[in-house]
């Protein structure tokens, strides 16, 4: 075979085996949000620290604690390390391996098996070192798979990130229902006061016969609804701590110094911005594109292997019948290439690449999934915040009205004008007024979490 014929077909096989361009799947959501919906923020959350946007000193120190103690948090790490370390198994496989080789071989041989019946024993000392299976990497096969285990690194890192950014949410999710429950503990204990007291009032009424029996059973029921009510309220506050202790990582008192749920604030106007620029910094998207990624790495390995492989082998050692003469005597050398192309192995070959490309396909829709759910989730914590700000401006509209007209009630009882049922009835609807302005106050501060999250915010905590 002539050199130009050799060199042509070395330069058919590079072409072959050169990678292919990763190209990012077009975004599988629209370019804007619907109605555009509070895109006129004022600050990035990706720019903006956890620290910064939660400004409550006692939701501060339990964020803390639950990055220096949470278990998902410590596994997601160990995730990392791991990650870390088979990336530099496949990276090393770039490098030679060199051993260092001693060998002693001592030998005796019975006088019966020696013609002249005199004992022969001899002995062998050998010191090499060796170089085994060196691949010689001409198509990239080896430098792919390194890829792929790096792209596979990353991704663990992001979604390390990721799980930090959840657990920053989560916490401060937690941390607020647990001051809702205790607001509304304290105005059911106030409300049951207050309907203890009338209870008195109109059982007196009763015994004068100034009020009639259908009266007084209407208020023992009210008292006793808001009994069970404040049963249900204690349960949840209960739960809402076990929930932030679970978090934290470890039992853990509420640090002093805090802020009452409607001191708490989170007022930063968070900036939508455009899909394709804020999706694409959440660190569970940057991780499932990683992982495509390495998929794509993969399937440029998987067709490398269908090209030759040279393969080097060497060694270079001493050898001696005596110890002492070892590194006086004489040297020896070895060179091995070998040259290998797959012909035939039952499509074993052909079958990786089919599962590289399966697994390609598999991470591209996990990709576009990832952002859909990502967008599905920005738009809705948008709308919500809209939506909630209305809800808590009548609420509170709503909580004065009712304030009025318990006034008003409780002067035209006083004139006699009215009976104690409206009284009752108005106790009723401020008591409810209020549990609903503490209900929105609370879902507005859980969707301004959630809000700072989805955009991205806390990843640099």
């Amino acid at each position: 075979m002539s050199r130009a014929t050799i060199l042509f077909a070395a330069l058919l096989l590079s072409a072959c085996a050169q990678t292919s361009e990763f190209q990012r799947p077009a975004l599988p959501v629209p370019n804007a949000w619907p109605g555009q919906t509070g895109a006129e923020g004022q600050q990035a959350a990706a720019q903006i620290h956890w620290h910064t946007f939660f400004t409550d000193p006692q939701l501060q120190a339990l964020i803390q604690t639950t990055l220096e103690n949470n278990r998902d948090l410590r596994i997601a790490a160990a995730r990392i390390v791991e990650a870390r370390a088979q990336y530099g198994i496949v990276r090393a496989d770039q490098l030679p391996t060199v051993n260092f080789l001693g060998t002693s071989n001592t030998t005796h041989t019975a006088t019966d098996f020696v013609g002249d019946g005199v004992k022969a024993s001899s002995q062998r000392f050998d010191m090499s070192l060796s170089t085994v299976s060196y691949e010689l990497d001409f198509w990239g096969r080896l430098a792919d798979l390194s890829e792929a285990g790096r792209r596979s690194y990353l991704a663990t890192e992001e979604a390390q990130r990721a799980v930090q950014v959840s657990l920053i949410a989560d916490v401060a999710t937690s941390y607020f229902m647990l001051l809702h429950t205790k607001e509304l503990t304290e105005l059911t204990r106030m409300t049951l006061d207050l309907r203890e007291q009338s209870l008195d009032l109109v059982a007196k009424g009763k015994m004068v016969g100034g009020t009639d029996d259908y009266v007084f059973q209407q208020a023992q029921g009210v008292v006793e609804t808001t009994r069970a009510t404040l049963a249900e309220i204690e349960h949840q506050h209960t739960v809402a701590e076990n929930r932030l202790n679970f978090l934290v990582g470890k039992v853990t008192e509420v640090p002093p110094g805090g802020r009452s749920i409607q001191e708490q604030g989170l007022d930063t106007e968070l900036v939508a911005g455009l899909p394709s620029e804020v999706l694409l910094l959440r660190p569970d998207v940057i991780s499932a594109e990683q992982r495509l990624l390495a998929a794509h790495a993969n399937i440029d390995a998987a067709r490398a292997a269908f090209l030759p492989k040279v393969t080097l082998t060497a060694s270079l050692g001493l050898a001696s019948q005596g110890l002492a003469g070892l590194f006086s005597g004489g040297g020896a050398w070895v060179f091995q290439p070998l040259l290998s192309l797959p012909i035939f192995d039952g499509g074993r070959t052909a079958a990786n690449l089919d599962i590289a490309r399966a697994r390609k396909v598999i991470a591209v829709a996990e990709y576009e999934k990832t952002i859909q759910q990502a967008f599905r989730e920005v738009a809705d914590l948008l709308s919500a915040r809209a939506s909630l700000s209305r809800q808590l401006r009548a609420s509170t509209a709503n909580v004065g009205a009712q304030t009025k007209r318990l006034q008003i009630a409780q002067a035209r009882f006083s004139a006699g004008v009215v009976s104690y049922l409206e009284v009752l009835d108005a106790q009723r609807d401020i008591v409810a007024a209020q549990q609903a302005t503490a209900q929105v106050r609370r879902l507005q501060l859980e969707s301004a979490t959630q809000l700072y999250k989805a955009l991205g915010g806390g990843a640099a905590a």
